[in-house]
């Protein structure tokens, strides 16, 4: 386990990261940070949303069901980190089942979305922070998931943050990429018409076989696409 002054120390001692992920990571911060707050406190509240954002949030509801199907009913005992938890939905649920959740969001205003729906009775199960999922002080765990965190990053980065955390994880990382359909590969195409600065990060879509060609240890599993309307996305399962 991880001491809670550990836990308060700056995001040091972050394994090495390519430039490709520390400028992504940078413009998804800037994006939801400044642009982006408003519409996924409401996207993952039970307040009404249009008709495409019903798709969006019925696919995630989707999605986070899959991502817990993954893992054990009882997770009594098991310390688990969530990569990129956004405003809490899926900590609240494994924390719910007995695990102790770290959620660690680049967000510090989802982070304290999440702090602020955090259910009374699961205060002592859950520990959320803004900062970067690869620092190294969050110490090991037994399971990692990533929900619809890593869809903005190359296959090569993809591998390097797997790699990466391999060495502290003890059982699976379920993950979500967005998967290279028609539509994605569409979409991703016409996204990169536009000026970086003027559109909000960008999908990468990808096939299962295309990160595990690039992977160099560990082994990849394809568990389920999950597609609800404008919401569609692959969720992967990395064993170490």
């Amino acid at each position: 386990m991880l001491d809670g002054n550990a836990l308060s120390q700056p995001d040091t001692a972050i394994a090495p990261k390519s430039d490709g992920y520390v400028q992504t990571r940078q413009r998804v911060e800037t994006y939801f940070d400044r642009t982006a707050t408003r519409t996924w406190e409401q996207l993952t509240s039970d307040a009404p949303v249009s008709g495409i954002r019903a798709t969006v949030r019925a696919g995630r509801d989707r999605m986070r069901d899959v991502i817990l199907g993954q893992l054990p009913a009882d997770l009594t005992g098991k310390r688990i980190l969530d990569a990129g938890c956004g405003t809490g939905a899926l900590a609240f649920e494994m924390a719910a089942r007995g695990a102790d959740v770290i959620g660690v969001d680049i967000s510090p205003q989802l982070v304290d979305i999440a702090r602020k729906r955090t259910p009374n009775d699961l205060h002592h199960k859950l520990t959320f922070r803004a900062g970067d999922m690869l620092n190294e002080r969050l110490g090991t765990f037994d399971h990692v998931v990533a929900m619809d965190s890593m869809i903005y990053y190359s296959a090569t980065d993809i591998a390097a943050i797997l790699e990466g955390l391999a060495p502290r994880l003890r059982n699976t990382m379920i993950f979500t990429v967005a998967p290279r359909t028609p539509l994605l590969m569409a979409m991703w195409r016409i996204g990169k018409l536009f000026p970086r600065n003027d559109r909000s990060p960008t999908m990468i879509p990808h096939s299962p076989a295309r990160i595990a060609n690039v992977l160099k240890t560990g082994k990849l599993r394809d568990v389920e696409r999950v597609t609800s309307g404008f919401y569609i996305s692959n969720a992967l399962e990395f064993r170490p």
